[in-house]
């Protein structure tokens, strides 16, 4: 009896340990890939977040070379029309000039908002559906994990159960053993015990016969 308690005790705590090293090693599992896809996701986003800046730079620096070339134009154009206004006295080509200027400035200083703002929300959508994407594989990870230890918890419960029962089924054998051996020492030491009486009254019985033959 000693002996199977030892077993049934030793076969609880190694269930107990697998248990603890089963949830130990998902766990683990779980944090490395929960922390695989957020370094996955911080790349990919700083990745974004250069190819953006450098895209918006060489938009802005395109620009620039548009302004600059416009600015020379202007230039250009500016002296050439005081040349023309100096040499005709023509008032109205100078003014004409500077509104089509001032109009192709503003022209192009839109485009460079405009292009800055697409840039921006371009940007912003992408962050966006990063952090989505994120929380949707973490959450997914975790159901997942979830599950997993609900099914191992489980199938543990079951093994154990089978141990205890199987366990316990041995504790009945044993002790119906040990039943049967009690019963069978107490029925042959009484028969013991009967032969000895028989033999003992029979000696006796040849004692007293004895006796009487001498006597006679």
């Amino acid at each position: 009896v000693v002996i199977v308690v030892v077993v049934e005790v030793v076969a609880v705590v190694v269930v107990l340990i697998v248990i603890v090293v089963v949830v130990v090693v998902v766990v683990v599992v779980v944090v490395v890939v929960v922390v695989v896809v957020v370094v996955v996701v911080v790349v990919v986003v700083v990745v974004v977040l250069v190819v953006v800046v450098v895209l918006v730079v060489v938009v802005v620096l395109v620009d620039v070379v548009v302004l600059v070339v416009v600015a020379v134009v202007v230039v250009v154009v500016v002296v050439v029309v005081v040349v023309v206004v100096v040499v005709l006295g023509v008032v109205v080509e100078v003014v004409v000039v500077i509104v089509l200027v001032a109009v192709v400035v503003e022209v192009v200083a839109l485009g460079v908002v405009v292009e800055v703002v697409v840039v921006v929300v371009v940007v912003l959508v992408v962050v966006v559906v990063l952090v989505v994407v994120v929380v949707l594989v973490v959450v997914v990870v975790v159901i997942v994990a979830a599950i997993f230890l609900v099914v191992v918890v489980v199938v543990l419960v079951v093994l154990v159960a089978e141990v205890v029962v199987l366990v316990v089924v041995v504790e009945v054998v044993v002790m119906l053993v040990q039943v049967v051996l009690v019963a069978e020492v107490v029925v042959l030491a009484v028969l013991v015990e009967v032969v000895v009486v028989v033999v003992l009254v029979v000696l006796v019985v040849v004692v007293v016969v004895v006796l009487v033959d001498v006597v006679v």
